[in-house]
């Protein structure tokens, strides 16, 4: 009787413990009226007293699941306006605490947070997260975690301050800056986090395990708000600009008088059409305080993709987002949706002649745009741009002081809409997207440019197992309209390369006004943050798809295939903290059915307790073939490849702290050979100076090098060179924080590159399987070169003592400085002054010769283009009752 009492009482134990361990953990929350906190850090206020200090947390690395070696406790309470916070983050060494002073997420130092689904919707968060010296870092997160906009900057408080047990962060958060339904009682998923910085500790007041398949579905929940109302975010900023740009005066130039000015107004603004639904506009911006693109050398026949730096199109840039394909491979950019094409530099160039000058816009201005983005209570995600850009002219100066105007590009209409929806509390999510350009043509020296352009897409994604589980599949369709001239330089372009002659499933149609394609994506696998993970993926873009009008997308005509297996070991043992291992197996198409590239590779990533860390791979290449080597000439195969890559990274905790690394590139044949050695240095002298100094040094051979396409006796002839190439790069960054709101930043990147052409080659037999059959160099009696004429290499190939053709001598030597000193002084929340000096030197030579001290002391001495700019933007804030 006894024995089966005992059985009994066991059962009922587990059976209770079990409902324990699976409830979910809650806090809640209490009114005050009328007397809020003050927020100072300090949390002495009446207000305080009505709630309790909540702890209990829990690590989630390194030592998952165990006690964090540092107390935290917290507080919160609202009102109708506001949601209070009160962090306490014991330390019992409060003379190690870290404040670090960077400027608006900055990740660095302490730090403490709260995470708010507000929707509810267990895939949405806001994040407001403090630093010991104040530092704001906000975001919104999406996806149940996996995507973070840091571009998000709400308005609110925090002040920090430090005593004998630690110390604290106290913050208002304004409900106008939320978003959530209209309910007489709310339930919000919550986190509330802690990085421990000097060890490297991130705690967490509702335990994840870090093979859960989700993070916000994993929240807490925050009880006890009742009786609140949505409200309306209005803000409008109005910005007022003026410039001065000084370089050297060129003689007879009336366009570059050495001196130039400039003034600016325009306005930005936010206005709430709902509570779930943000209107963003802006009309007449200017992004002068903007820093540069880095310097590069492209050799390449494709568009280099840059990164968005404009605010209007960052700040909620997760909505508009339809990335065709993940990873990291060089289809992962394609995307419908690329920013940078609203505004770019003119499409057009006029055509000169001797003794005329050209005054070309460097950017198209933005007449206006306007953005709605949000999401709804019933899990409606919505993103939708509509933006007009202006016609711009080229003026022309002829005849010693005649004018006339020639346009370089049209006036543009761009709109992109997009829509996502959560179905069975995110377990299914089913979007699209569409997109147009329209542009209007005047004249025949833009009859290039595409009138119209659609795109459209579809995209399903549905988890399985606990979200343990993928599948996502995404479809793309694209339609392009214009003059036979504009679809005949699509079909002519780099992306597609339809006068391929050995391609005999694509035909060049110089009557077709219209250009249509699809493409897509299909990947299933497993997600985790450790343990067994996989993902295999297909993604393709049929020859005639086109996304270059409003979106990007580097090569039609392709199918590639991959297949991704990694394992996290997550538990710390022996000297190691973590470590990953991944392997990867690839493979690539042409819709000729013609296999282009197979390959693989292994990686590892392992971090130490003493928080150093090893990264390195190999990766193998086998012989393939490219369908754009020869720029529109026929296929060639090509030889493969291995790789192999280190990288050592010391404790970023440290005030001094680096990485330094490798890369070595080897072609089969001795047909190819790279390497490049990379450093990065930063050093924190004090809290509030940050200096980051990242020198890259890079040295290629190429065996085959493109070079031209010439003709003989009607045929075509395909160049192509030894290249010896050599890049040094620099960037210098310098941070000097006077506080959280007023901030001196400096960026400085000097750059040179010089490329040797040697031993001229035509292409013979592209496909030989032998690879020295596929080219023959040009002899002694072939070539000649007269540095002293015009420049060209002349080519005798019929040995009769004339030239059959001739071409540029390609040798180059660039050279570029790009620096920005910006100081910015957010003098209220919202509202900022910029005062900017950027100056710019890129100086060309064609002698080929890299020589480092002096590429780089000509460098200096190439004139400088300097600009001076101040800028002001002040917000006005009004928020009403829905």
């Amino acid at each position: 009787m006894l024995q089966k009492l005992f059985v009994l009482q066991f059962i009922l134990l587990i059976c209770f413990g079990s409902v324990l361990f699976a409830q979910n953990k809650t806090y809640t929350t209490k009114k005050v009226n009328p007397h809020p906190p003050k927020i100072d850090g300090v949390f002495d206020d009446e207000a305080w007293k009505k709630v309790d200090w909540e702890n209990n947390f829990t690590q989630y690395q390194p030592n998952e699941g165990e006690a964090p070696s540092q107390k935290t406790s917290f507080k919160i309470l609202y009102d109708d306006n506001n949601i209070y916070v009160a962090i306490k983050a014991f330390d019992n060494e409060p003379a190690k605490i870290e404040r670090r002073m960077t400027r608006r997420d900055g990740w660095e130092g302490d730090k403490v947070g709260i995470q708010l689904d507000t929707y509810f919707d267990k895939r949405t968060a806001f994040v407001f997260i403090a630093n010991a010296a104040g530092v704001k870092n906000d975001a919104i997160m999406t996806n149940d975690g996996d995507d973070f906009d840091f571009s998000w900057d709400p308005i609110w408080e925090v002040k920090t301050g430090i005593d004998a047990e630690g110390w604290t962060a106290e913050m208002k958060i304004p409900l106008s800056q939320l978003r959530f339904g209209k309910k007489e009682e709310q339930t919000w998923g919550m986190q509330v986090v802690r990085d421990y910085f000097r060890e490297s500790e991130f705690s967490i007041w509702k335990f994840i395990p870090q093979d859960a398949s989700g993070w916000i579905s994993q929240y807490g929940e925050l009880h006890g708000i009742k009786d609140i109302k949505p409200q309306k975010q209005i803000e409008i900023a109005p910005y007022l600009m003026a410039s001065y740009g000084n370089y050297e005066k060129e003689e007879g130039n009336p366009f570059a008088t050495g001196n130039d000015y400039k003034f600016n107004a325009g306005l930005d603004g936010k206005i709430g059409i709902t509570n779930d639904l943000i209107l963003d506009f802006t009309i007449n911006p200017d992004f002068g305080q903007v820093e540069a693109d880095p310097s590069e050398v492209n050799l390449s026949a494709f568009e280099t993709f840059f990164e968005e730096r404009r605010p209007f199109f960052i700040e909620g840039k997760n909505i508009t987002d339809f990335a065709i394909t993940p990873g990291n491979s060089q289809w992962s950019q394609d995307n419908l949706f690329y920013s940078r094409r609203i505004g770019r530099r003119p499409h057009g160039s006029p055509d000169l002649s001797d003794g005329e000058y050209a005054d070309i816009p460097e950017n198209t201005k933005i007449l206006g745009a306007v953005k709605l983005t949000g999401k709804t209570q019933n899990g409606w995600s919505v993103g939708i741009i509509e933006s007009v850009t202006n016609k711009e002219y080229a003026d022309i100066d002829y005849n010693g002081g005649e004018r006339r105007k020639e346009i370089v590009e049209p006036l543009s209409n761009f709109f992109i809409g997009r829509v996502q929806k959560d179905i069975n509390k995110g377990n299914t999510i089913i979007g699209g997207m569409f997109t147009t350009t329209n542009r209007k043509l005047e004249g025949d020296n833009l009859n290039f440019l595409p009138t119209n352009a659609i795109t459209g897409g579809l995209d399903f994604k549905q988890y399985f197992k606990d979200r343990k589980y993928y599948m996502d599949l995404k479809l793309v369709a694209s339609q392009v309209n214009g003059s036979e001239e504009a679809i005949l330089e699509q079909q002519t372009s780099s992306r597609r390369y339809f006068q391929r002659p050995d391609a005999d499933y694509l035909n060049i149609d110089s009557n077709l006004t219209s250009l249509s394609g699809t493409g897509g994506n299909l990947s299933f696998g497993k997600q985790s943050n450790s343990g067994f993970r996989f993902a295999f993926n297909a993604t393709w873009r049929t020859p005639g798809i086109e996304l270059n009008n409003v979106g990007y997308m580097r090569q039609a005509n392709s199918i590639f295939q991959y297949i991704w297996a990694g394992y996290s070991f997550t538990k710390p043992f022996s000297i190691f903290r973590r470590i990953n291992i991944n392997m990867n197996q690839w493979s690539g198409f042409d819709f000729g059915g013609l296999n282009l590239f197979n390959g693989g590779n292994i990686s590892t990533w392992f971090q130490f307790k003493n928080l150093w860390s090893i990264s390195s791979g190999y990766n193998v290449q086998l012989d393939g073939i490219s369908n754009t080597e020869l720029r529109g000439g026929p296929s060639m195969k090509e030889p493969g490849n291995r790789n192999v890559f280190l990288q050592i990274r010391t404790n970023r905790t440290k005030k001094l702290h680096s990485s330094f690394g490798f890369s070595h590139n080897k072609g089969n044949y001795q047909s190819y050979k790279s390497d490049r050695y990379w450093v990065d240095l930063t050093y924190r002298p004090v809290n509030n100076l940050s200096v980051t100094f990242e020198p890259g040094y890079s040295k290629r051979f190429s065996e085959l090098q493109y070079v031209t396409e010439s003709e003989f006796n009607s045929d075509p002839r395909y160049i192509m060179s030894n290249l010896d190439q050599e890049t040094f790069d620099l960037t210098l960054r310098i941070d000097f924080n006077l506080t959280p709101d007023l901030t001196i930043q400096f960026y400085g990147s000097p750059f040179v590159s010089a490329g040797d052409y040697s031993e001229f080659k035509r292409v013979t037999d592209p496909k030989a399987n032998e690879y020295s059959n596929r080219f023959n160099n040009y002899s002694s009696s072939e070539i000649s070169y007269n540095p002293e004429g015009d420049g060209l290499y002349m080519i005798d190939e019929s040995g009769d003592g004339n030239t059959d053709y001739s071409f540029d001598d390609p040798d180059f030597n660039f050279k570029q400085f790009r620096s920005n000193l910006v100081l910015r002084w957010e003098y209220i929340p919202g509202s900022v002054i910029y005062a900017v000096w950027s100056q710019g030197r890129t100086g060309y030579d064609t002698y080929g010769g890299f020589k480092y001290f002096d590429d780089m002391g000509d460098l200096f001495t190439v004139p400088p283009h300097n600009i001076f700019l101040v800028k002001i933007s002040h917000r006005f804030r009004a928020e009403r009752w829905l």
